[in-house]
Protein backbone atom coordinates (compact mmCIF):
# COMPACT_ATOMS: atom_id res chain seq x y z
CA UNK A 1 0.00 0.00 0.00
CA UNK A 2 1.66 3.59 -0.72
CA UNK A 3 -0.83 5.40 1.56
CA UNK A 4 0.91 7.44 4.19
CA UNK A 5 -0.77 9.93 6.90
CA UNK A 6 2.16 12.66 6.57
CA UNK A 7 1.05 15.71 5.02
CA UNK A 8 3.80 17.50 3.50
CA UNK A 9 4.22 21.05 4.59
CA UNK A 10 7.41 21.71 2.24
CA UNK A 11 5.05 25.08 0.34
CA UNK A 12 3.57 26.05 4.07
CA UNK A 13 4.48 29.79 3.05
CA UNK A 14 3.15 29.88 -0.21
CA UNK A 15 -0.52 30.57 -0.24
CA UNK A 16 -2.49 29.67 -3.21
CA UNK A 17 -6.26 31.32 -3.87
CA UNK A 18 -7.86 30.31 -7.15
CA UNK A 19 -10.52 33.92 -6.99
CA UNK A 20 -7.01 35.67 -6.35
CA UNK A 21 -5.30 34.07 -9.49
CA UNK A 22 -8.49 34.33 -11.51
CA UNK A 23 -8.40 38.21 -10.72
CA UNK A 24 -4.70 38.93 -11.77
CA UNK A 25 -5.59 37.16 -15.20
CA UNK A 26 -8.00 38.81 -16.13
CA UNK A 27 -6.59 41.96 -14.95
CA UNK A 28 -3.52 40.72 -16.81
CA UNK A 29 -5.63 40.41 -19.62
CA UNK A 30 -7.27 44.06 -19.49
CA UNK A 31 -4.37 45.86 -19.42
CA UNK A 32 -2.87 44.19 -22.47
CA UNK A 33 -6.07 45.06 -24.28
CA UNK A 34 -5.68 49.04 -23.02
CA UNK A 35 -2.20 48.91 -23.58
CA UNK A 36 -2.93 47.84 -27.16
CA UNK A 37 -5.66 50.15 -27.66
CA UNK A 38 -3.39 52.94 -26.52
CA UNK A 39 -0.64 51.51 -29.28
CA UNK A 40 -3.52 51.79 -32.15
CA UNK A 41 -4.42 55.52 -31.27
CA UNK A 42 -0.78 56.10 -31.15
CA UNK A 43 0.22 54.76 -34.59
CA UNK A 44 -3.05 56.27 -36.21
CA UNK A 45 -1.17 59.58 -36.13
CA UNK A 46 1.42 58.87 -38.40
CA UNK A 47 -1.01 57.11 -40.95
CA UNK A 48 -0.17 59.48 -43.71
CA UNK A 49 3.51 59.03 -43.26
CA UNK A 50 5.07 56.81 -46.21
CA UNK A 51 8.02 55.74 -47.18
CA UNK A 52 8.95 55.97 -50.86
CA UNK A 53 8.38 52.02 -51.33
CA UNK A 54 4.43 53.44 -50.41
CA UNK A 55 4.57 51.18 -46.86
CA UNK A 56 3.75 52.78 -43.56
CA UNK A 57 6.52 54.85 -42.04
CA UNK A 58 6.22 53.70 -38.10
CA UNK A 59 5.39 50.27 -37.64
CA UNK A 60 4.99 47.57 -34.76
CA UNK A 61 8.24 46.01 -33.40
CA UNK A 62 7.43 43.54 -30.74
CA UNK A 63 7.22 44.11 -27.26
CA UNK A 64 9.53 44.96 -24.32
CA UNK A 65 10.22 42.15 -21.83
CA UNK A 66 7.47 41.55 -19.73
CA UNK A 67 7.67 43.09 -16.33
CA UNK A 68 5.98 42.95 -13.23
CA UNK A 69 3.93 45.22 -12.06
CA UNK A 70 2.54 45.32 -8.48
CA UNK A 71 -1.13 46.04 -7.70
CA UNK A 72 -3.84 45.66 -5.16
CA UNK A 73 -3.90 42.54 -5.80
CA UNK A 74 -0.39 41.23 -6.53
CA UNK A 75 2.29 41.65 -9.18
CA UNK A 76 0.88 41.29 -12.88
CA UNK A 77 2.95 40.56 -16.20
CA UNK A 78 2.94 43.81 -18.15
CA UNK A 79 4.13 43.50 -21.90
CA UNK A 80 4.95 46.46 -23.77
CA UNK A 81 4.73 46.84 -27.15
CA UNK A 82 6.95 48.41 -29.52
CA UNK A 83 7.41 50.29 -32.75
CA UNK A 84 9.87 51.61 -34.89
CA UNK A 85 10.40 53.86 -37.76
CA UNK A 86 11.58 53.02 -41.48
CA UNK A 87 12.92 55.89 -42.28
CA UNK A 88 15.10 57.05 -39.49
CA UNK A 89 12.59 59.37 -37.94
CA UNK A 90 13.08 58.76 -33.82
CA UNK A 91 9.63 57.09 -32.07
CA UNK A 92 9.06 55.88 -29.14
CA UNK A 93 5.76 54.34 -27.65
CA UNK A 94 5.07 55.34 -24.23
CA UNK A 95 1.79 54.03 -22.46
CA UNK A 96 -0.03 56.73 -20.27
CA UNK A 97 -1.34 53.62 -18.32
CA UNK A 98 1.64 51.71 -17.43
CA UNK A 99 4.19 54.81 -17.70
CA UNK A 100 8.12 53.51 -17.82
CA UNK A 101 9.92 52.87 -14.58
CA UNK A 102 6.70 52.75 -12.78
CA UNK A 103 6.44 49.48 -10.49
CA UNK A 104 3.55 49.94 -8.96
CA UNK A 105 -0.27 51.35 -8.81
CA UNK A 106 -0.59 54.90 -7.29
CA UNK A 107 -3.10 53.19 -4.82
CA UNK A 108 -0.88 50.89 -3.25
CA UNK A 109 2.24 53.28 -3.76
CA UNK A 110 -0.14 55.69 -1.61
CA UNK A 111 -0.57 52.89 1.09
CA UNK A 112 3.06 52.26 2.08
CA UNK A 113 3.02 55.60 3.97
CA UNK A 114 -0.20 54.75 5.41
CA UNK A 115 0.98 51.33 6.55
CA UNK A 116 3.90 52.96 8.43
CA UNK A 117 1.21 55.88 9.83
CA UNK A 118 -0.31 53.00 11.73
CA UNK A 119 2.18 51.21 13.82
CA UNK A 120 3.80 48.93 10.68
CA UNK A 121 8.04 50.08 10.53
CA UNK A 122 10.03 50.58 7.74
CA UNK A 123 11.58 47.35 8.16
CA UNK A 124 8.67 45.47 8.45
CA UNK A 125 6.89 47.27 5.17
CA UNK A 126 8.05 43.96 2.50
CA UNK A 127 7.16 41.06 4.86
CA UNK A 128 3.84 42.97 5.57
CA UNK A 129 3.21 43.54 2.11
CA UNK A 130 4.08 39.80 0.61
CA UNK A 131 1.63 38.98 3.04
CA UNK A 132 -1.23 40.96 1.46
CA UNK A 133 0.07 41.10 -2.44
CA UNK A 134 1.87 37.38 -1.86
CA UNK A 135 5.24 36.14 -1.74
CA UNK A 136 6.05 37.45 -5.35
CA UNK A 137 5.91 41.36 -4.50
CA UNK A 138 8.74 43.34 -4.61
CA UNK A 139 10.35 46.05 -4.66
CA UNK A 140 8.73 47.12 -1.50
CA UNK A 141 12.21 47.74 0.77
CA UNK A 142 12.74 50.64 4.10
CA UNK A 143 14.09 52.65 1.33
CA UNK A 144 10.67 52.86 -0.55
CA UNK A 145 8.82 53.82 2.33
CA UNK A 146 11.16 56.63 3.23
CA UNK A 147 11.18 57.96 -0.24
CA UNK A 148 7.22 58.15 -0.21
CA UNK A 149 7.22 59.77 3.53
CA UNK A 150 9.44 62.60 2.09
CA UNK A 151 6.43 63.60 -0.02
CA UNK A 152 4.52 64.43 3.52
CA UNK A 153 6.84 67.61 3.81
CA UNK A 154 5.41 69.25 0.41
CA UNK A 155 2.04 68.14 1.33
CA UNK A 156 2.48 69.97 4.48
CA UNK A 157 4.01 72.95 3.16
CA UNK A 158 1.43 72.93 0.36
CA UNK A 159 -1.40 72.86 3.27
CA UNK A 160 0.32 75.19 5.32
CA UNK A 161 0.14 78.02 2.83
CA UNK A 162 -3.39 77.05 1.11
CA UNK A 163 -6.36 80.10 1.32
CA UNK A 164 -9.05 79.75 4.01
CA UNK A 165 -11.20 82.40 2.58
CA UNK A 166 -13.42 80.03 0.63
CA UNK A 167 -15.70 80.30 3.62
CA UNK A 168 -16.19 81.75 7.18
CA UNK A 169 -15.07 79.69 9.67
CA UNK A 170 -17.92 79.68 12.83
CA UNK A 171 -15.73 78.01 16.06
CA UNK A 172 -12.29 77.03 16.51
CA UNK A 173 -10.58 74.56 18.85
CA UNK A 174 -7.46 75.26 20.00
CA UNK A 175 -5.13 73.21 22.13
CA UNK A 176 -1.53 71.92 22.47
CA UNK A 177 -0.11 68.71 21.74
CA UNK A 178 2.60 67.07 23.43
CA UNK A 179 4.40 64.44 22.10
CA UNK A 180 7.26 63.59 24.23
CA UNK A 181 9.99 63.38 21.27
CA UNK A 182 13.24 61.69 22.69
CA UNK A 183 16.31 63.73 21.86
CA UNK A 184 15.59 67.70 21.95
CA UNK A 185 16.26 69.87 24.82
CA UNK A 186 12.40 71.10 24.42
CA UNK A 187 9.77 68.43 23.70
CA UNK A 188 7.61 69.18 20.64
CA UNK A 189 4.75 71.37 20.94
CA UNK A 190 2.34 70.84 18.10
CA UNK A 191 -0.06 73.84 18.07
CA UNK A 192 -3.08 72.72 16.68
CA UNK A 193 -6.72 74.64 15.54
CA UNK A 194 -9.78 72.96 14.19
CA UNK A 195 -12.72 75.03 12.98
CA UNK A 196 -16.13 74.46 11.70
CA UNK A 197 -17.79 76.46 8.65
CA UNK A 198 -20.67 77.61 7.80
CA UNK A 199 -22.03 74.29 6.64
CA UNK A 200 -20.50 72.32 9.75
CA UNK A 201 -17.92 71.00 8.02
CA UNK A 202 -14.72 70.65 10.88
CA UNK A 203 -11.48 70.69 9.35
CA UNK A 204 -7.69 71.43 10.13
CA UNK A 205 -6.85 75.03 10.06
CA UNK A 206 -3.36 74.48 12.02
CA UNK A 207 -1.00 72.00 13.15
CA UNK A 208 2.82 73.46 13.86
CA UNK A 209 5.46 73.48 16.19
CA UNK A 210 5.66 75.92 18.87
CA UNK A 211 7.89 76.58 22.19
CA UNK A 212 5.29 75.20 24.61
CA UNK A 213 2.27 77.16 24.62
CA UNK A 214 3.62 80.60 24.54
CA UNK A 215 2.00 83.46 23.77
CA UNK A 216 4.89 84.17 20.54
CA UNK A 217 3.95 81.03 19.29
CA UNK A 218 0.18 80.74 19.31
CA UNK A 219 0.69 84.74 18.07
CA UNK A 220 2.13 83.78 15.31
CA UNK A 221 0.12 80.67 14.32
CA UNK A 222 -2.88 83.13 14.40
CA UNK A 223 -1.25 85.59 12.07
CA UNK A 224 -0.31 83.31 9.38
CA UNK A 225 -4.22 82.36 9.66
CA UNK A 226 -5.52 85.58 9.00
CA UNK A 227 -2.93 85.90 6.31
CA UNK A 228 -4.37 83.40 4.61
CA UNK A 229 -7.59 84.89 4.59
CA UNK A 230 -9.26 83.14 7.92
CA UNK A 231 -12.43 85.55 9.17
CA UNK A 232 -12.99 86.47 13.27
CA UNK A 233 -14.84 83.21 15.01
CA UNK A 234 -17.85 83.63 16.60
CA UNK A 235 -16.25 81.26 19.86
CA UNK A 236 -13.05 80.53 20.25
CA UNK A 237 -12.76 77.01 22.61
CA UNK A 238 -9.95 76.57 24.91
CA UNK A 239 -7.87 75.57 28.00
CA UNK A 240 -7.48 78.57 30.48
CA UNK A 241 -4.00 77.52 30.86
CA UNK A 242 -2.39 78.80 27.46
CA UNK A 243 -0.83 81.85 25.87
CA UNK A 244 -3.41 80.99 23.41
CA UNK A 245 -5.65 83.71 24.77
CA UNK A 246 -3.25 86.86 24.78
CA UNK A 247 -2.84 86.02 21.14
CA UNK A 248 -6.82 85.74 20.55
CA UNK A 249 -6.95 89.04 22.24
CA UNK A 250 -4.72 90.73 19.49
CA UNK A 251 -5.20 89.49 16.20
CA UNK A 252 -9.15 88.22 16.55
CA UNK A 253 -10.25 90.26 19.48
CA UNK A 254 -13.98 90.62 18.96
CA UNK A 255 -13.94 86.80 19.26
CA UNK A 256 -15.62 85.08 22.12
CA UNK A 257 -13.92 83.27 24.64
CA UNK A 258 -15.05 79.78 26.08
CA UNK A 259 -13.23 77.65 28.41
CA UNK A 260 -12.92 73.89 28.15
CA UNK A 261 -15.05 72.57 31.14
CA UNK A 262 -13.57 69.22 31.18
CA UNK A 263 -10.14 70.56 31.89
CA UNK A 264 -11.21 73.21 34.20
CA UNK A 265 -12.72 70.30 36.13
CA UNK A 266 -9.78 68.18 36.56
CA UNK A 267 -7.66 71.51 37.66
CA UNK A 268 -10.32 72.40 40.28
CA UNK A 269 -10.67 68.68 41.76
CA UNK A 270 -6.92 69.11 41.90
CA UNK A 271 -7.00 71.51 44.25
CA UNK A 272 -9.63 69.28 46.89
CA UNK A 273 -8.66 66.44 48.99
CA UNK A 274 -9.57 63.06 47.10
CA UNK A 275 -12.26 62.59 49.25
CA UNK A 276 -14.22 65.46 48.26
CA UNK A 277 -13.66 65.63 45.21
CA UNK A 278 -16.55 63.22 43.96
CA UNK A 279 -19.22 65.33 45.47
CA UNK A 280 -17.54 69.05 44.27
CA UNK A 281 -17.23 67.18 40.66
CA UNK A 282 -21.32 66.49 40.81
CA UNK A 283 -21.78 70.25 41.65
CA UNK A 284 -19.30 71.09 38.94
CA UNK A 285 -21.75 69.46 36.59
CA UNK A 286 -24.51 71.10 37.99
CA UNK A 287 -23.08 74.04 36.50
CA UNK A 288 -22.30 73.24 32.96
CA UNK A 289 -25.36 71.11 32.62
CA UNK A 290 -28.08 73.88 33.69
CA UNK A 291 -30.83 74.47 31.48
CA UNK A 292 -30.49 78.15 32.15
CA UNK A 293 -27.85 80.75 32.42
CA UNK A 294 -29.39 81.68 35.58
CA UNK A 295 -29.47 78.40 36.85
CA UNK A 296 -26.05 78.07 36.35
CA UNK A 297 -24.84 80.92 38.22
CA UNK A 298 -26.69 80.12 41.12
CA UNK A 299 -24.91 76.87 40.82
CA UNK A 300 -22.06 78.85 40.52
CA UNK A 301 -22.75 80.68 43.81
CA UNK A 302 -23.47 77.77 45.74
CA UNK A 303 -20.15 76.01 45.27
CA UNK A 304 -18.01 79.78 45.78
CA UNK A 305 -20.03 79.71 49.37
CA UNK A 306 -19.71 76.06 50.06
CA UNK A 307 -15.89 75.40 49.16
CA UNK A 308 -14.09 78.81 49.45
CA UNK A 309 -13.59 78.64 53.42
CA UNK A 310 -12.25 75.56 53.13
CA UNK A 311 -10.00 75.19 49.68
CA UNK A 312 -9.72 78.88 48.32
CA UNK A 313 -7.62 77.61 45.88
CA UNK A 314 -10.34 75.31 44.01
CA UNK A 315 -12.79 78.00 44.47
CA UNK A 316 -10.20 80.86 42.94
CA UNK A 317 -9.10 78.36 40.44
CA UNK A 318 -12.88 78.33 39.14
CA UNK A 319 -14.07 81.87 39.98
CA UNK A 320 -11.10 83.41 37.61
CA UNK A 321 -12.93 82.14 34.28
CA UNK A 322 -16.38 82.83 35.33
CA UNK A 323 -17.17 84.69 32.45
CA UNK A 324 -15.21 82.56 29.49
CA UNK A 325 -16.82 79.20 31.22
CA UNK A 326 -20.62 80.87 30.83
CA UNK A 327 -19.88 81.81 27.00
CA UNK A 328 -21.90 78.60 25.66
CA UNK A 329 -25.11 79.70 26.76
CA UNK A 330 -25.07 82.57 24.15
CA UNK A 331 -24.99 80.32 21.45
CA UNK A 332 -27.58 77.30 19.96
CA UNK A 333 -28.26 74.63 22.60
CA UNK A 334 -27.68 72.40 19.60
CA UNK A 335 -23.82 73.18 19.84
CA UNK A 336 -23.33 73.21 23.47
CA UNK A 337 -22.45 69.80 23.55
CA UNK A 338 -19.41 70.90 21.33
CA UNK A 339 -18.15 73.88 22.34
CA UNK A 340 -18.01 73.64 25.71
CA UNK A 341 -15.53 70.78 25.19
CA UNK A 342 -12.50 69.81 23.57
CA UNK A 343 -13.92 66.39 22.16
CA UNK A 344 -12.77 67.50 18.69
CA UNK A 345 -9.04 67.90 19.19
CA UNK A 346 -9.20 64.82 21.92
CA UNK A 347 -10.25 62.60 19.91
CA UNK A 348 -8.80 63.26 17.19
CA UNK A 349 -5.84 62.57 18.49
CA UNK A 350 -5.87 60.12 20.18
CA UNK A 351 -4.69 58.03 17.49
CA UNK A 352 -1.94 59.94 16.68
CA UNK A 353 -0.67 59.98 20.56
CA UNK A 354 -0.40 56.09 20.18
CA UNK A 355 1.32 56.25 17.01
CA UNK A 356 3.89 58.85 17.83
CA UNK A 357 4.62 57.42 21.00
CA UNK A 358 6.00 54.10 19.12
CA UNK A 359 8.09 56.29 16.70
CA UNK A 360 8.92 58.78 18.43
CA UNK A 361 12.75 57.88 19.02
CA UNK A 362 13.21 57.33 15.39
CA UNK A 363 11.83 60.72 14.06
CA UNK A 364 13.08 64.11 13.31
CA UNK A 365 11.11 67.07 14.65
CA UNK A 366 9.92 67.84 11.27
CA UNK A 367 9.33 64.19 11.06
CA UNK A 368 6.98 64.06 13.97
CA UNK A 369 5.03 67.23 12.53
CA UNK A 370 4.53 65.52 9.28
CA UNK A 371 2.96 62.54 10.82
CA UNK A 372 0.59 64.36 13.06
CA UNK A 373 -0.55 66.33 9.63
CA UNK A 374 -1.21 63.00 7.85
CA UNK A 375 -2.86 61.37 10.78
CA UNK A 376 -4.90 64.65 11.03
CA UNK A 377 -5.73 64.16 7.77
CA UNK A 378 -6.95 60.59 7.89
CA UNK A 379 -8.58 61.39 10.90
CA UNK A 380 -10.50 64.35 9.34
CA UNK A 381 -12.06 62.29 6.82
CA UNK A 382 -13.94 60.27 9.13
CA UNK A 383 -15.45 63.68 11.12
CA UNK A 384 -19.25 63.81 10.75
CA UNK A 385 -20.87 67.71 10.77
CA UNK A 386 -21.64 69.28 13.48
CA UNK A 387 -24.79 68.36 15.40
CA UNK A 388 -27.29 71.46 14.49
CA UNK A 389 -25.45 72.92 11.66
CA UNK A 390 -28.09 74.33 10.05
CA UNK A 391 -28.13 77.18 13.14
CA UNK A 392 -24.68 78.13 12.06
CA UNK A 393 -26.01 80.79 9.04
CA UNK A 394 -27.67 82.30 12.19
CA UNK A 395 -24.63 82.48 14.33
CA UNK A 396 -22.79 84.28 11.52
CA UNK A 397 -25.57 86.72 10.85
CA UNK A 398 -25.80 88.01 14.43
CA UNK A 399 -29.04 86.44 15.42
CA UNK A 400 -29.59 86.70 19.52
CA UNK A 401 -29.24 83.48 21.48
CA UNK A 402 -30.62 82.90 25.18
CA UNK A 403 -30.28 80.21 27.14
CA UNK A 404 -29.26 78.28 23.87
CA UNK A 405 -32.67 79.34 22.12
CA UNK A 406 -33.31 81.64 19.56
CA UNK A 407 -34.13 84.91 21.09
CA UNK A 408 -37.45 86.78 18.75
CA UNK A 409 -36.85 90.55 17.60
CA UNK A 410 -39.87 92.87 18.34
CA UNK A 411 -39.18 95.31 15.76
CA UNK A 412 -39.28 91.99 13.28
CA UNK A 413 -42.35 90.98 14.53
CA UNK A 414 -43.89 93.78 14.25
CA UNK A 415 -42.78 94.41 10.52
Amino acid sequence: MGTTNIVDFARRDEMTDALTELLKTGAQQLIATAVEAELVSYLAQFTGLRTDAGHAAVVRNGHHPARPFQTGIGPVSVRIPKVRSKDGTPVTFRSALVPPYVRRTKTLEAALPWLYLKGISSGEMAPALKVLLGPDAVGLSANTVSRLKRDWANEYEAWKGAELDDEPIVYIWADGVHSGLRGEDDKLCALVIIGVTARGKKRFLAIEDGVRESTQSWREVLLNLKSRGMNAPKLAIGDGAMGFWAAMDEVYPETRHQRYWQHKTMNVLNCLPKLSQPKAKAALHDIWQAETKVDAEKAFDLFIKTYEPKYPKATLCLQKDREELMAFFDFPAQHWQSIRTSNPIESAFATIRHRTKRSKGCLSRDGMLHMMFKLGQCAEQNWRKLRGFDYLAKVITGVTFKDGIETTNPDQITA
